[in-house]
């Protein structure tokens, strides 16, 4: 006897709902999120049930929790499954038999599922970025303080002599005071930049994808592990287009008759690769490989359409070089549901 399972996953709690081979809704039930409470649900169900769920907050855990267990993970596409599945009544019960009934009939969107050790690169470099990102904001409120008392320097304050600078300035108690406590916040948030650097340079030696992806113009070590981290397996997608669109770098269409509009990219999907590329699109555009093409579209729609596609182009290098190198050093990996 088959049996689907669907799960609304939330941040805290979980809706459960166990459906039979007819689709008909034996369990439907509502339970704290943690591997005893959602086996006390479905922990009497056959080995390789498979389960579906949204891509939702916080959805490692029951990954995890599935995979260990023997169950069949589904991982679903949100966006999609809310089209395919539109209803009037619309409530976390409904959800989850609509994902067990989506999983049954087998109409489910389905996004890829990548394995733990992807998930914790990806992880790292995110928390990297996001911490330059906040020194980045602590640095611009000092130069908001200093602007607010008319002063300025050219060099900034990030090096000895600006710090010199900063300090024999003559500022006002609370400005000090402000000025002083923000460089605390930069000087303790760069030990762990400095740390997550050198655990990410290492990795990188140990990588051969990361050589092969640096020969791109903008393409750093930095770059190519965000690349190789937020691509995954690259197997998975049959064209550079298809990766394009994965990361929304692809402009939407909307076509009717013989009526058809281009506009801006989708921006959805992989917002972390997407803005990698844009990042090294900004170096590669002055590139003699992409120069002209740049410059041909600059010309036609804007300097920020042309960094776009540029950016595209340069993810499109990067896929062949990436498939490339699977088909050179193919790696053990783990087949995940897609």
């Amino acid at each position: 006897m088959s049996v689907y399972v669907g799960i609304d996953v939330h941040r805290k709690r979980s809706q459960i709902a166990v459906l039979d081979e007819e689709g008909a809704v034996r369990i439907n039930r509502n339970v704290s999120n943690g591997v005893g409470t959602v086996l006390g649900v479905i922990g009497d169900l056959p080995i390789g049930t498979p389960v579906a769920f949204e891509a939702a907050y916080g959805w490692g855990w029951l990954v995890e929790m599935l995979e260990d267990y023997g169950y069949q993970p589904h991982l679903v596409h949100p966006l999609r499954c809310k089209a395919i599945a539109s209803a009037r009544l619309k409530n976390d019960k409904v959800d989850a038999a609509t994902l067990g009934r989506l999983l049954r009939a087998d109409l489910l969107p389905e996004a890829w599922i990548a394995p733990l050790d992807v998930r914790q690169q990806r992880a790292l470099l995110r928390h990297r970025f996001q911490l330059v990102r906040l020194r980045t904001l602590l640095r611009n409120r000092i130069h908001a303080v200093l602007a607010d008392g008319g002063h300025d320097r050219a060099g900034g304050f990030a090096t000895a002599p600006g710090r010199a600078w900063l300090a024999a300035l003559d500022l006002p108690d609370a400005s000090r005071r402000v000025v002083d406590d923000l460089l605390m916040l930069i000087d303790a948030i760069q030990v762990p930049i400095d740390a997550l650097d050198a655990q990410l340079a290492a990795h990188a030696r140990g990588d051969p994808r990361v050589k092969t992806l640096t020969a791109l113009p903008g393409v750093g070590t930095l770059t190519a592990l965000v690349i190789i981290a937020e691509v995954g397996d690259v197997t998975r997608f049959p064209s550079a287009r298809k990766l394009a669109s994965w990361t929304g770098l692809t402009p939407t269409v909307r076509a009717s008759d013989l009526t058809v509009h281009h506009g801006h990219i989708s921006k959805q999907g992989d917002t972390w690769l997407r803005w990698i590329m844009c990042e090294a699109a900004q170096t590669a555009k002055r590139h003699p490989d992409f120069a002209d093409t740049y410059q041909a579209i600059a010309a036609r729609r804007g300097k920020k359409i042309a960094t776009t596609a540029i950016a595209r182009k340069l993810l499109t290098r990067a896929y062949h070089l990436l498939q490339a190198a699977e088909h050179d050093h193919p790696r053990g990996r783990k087949r995940a549901t897609r």
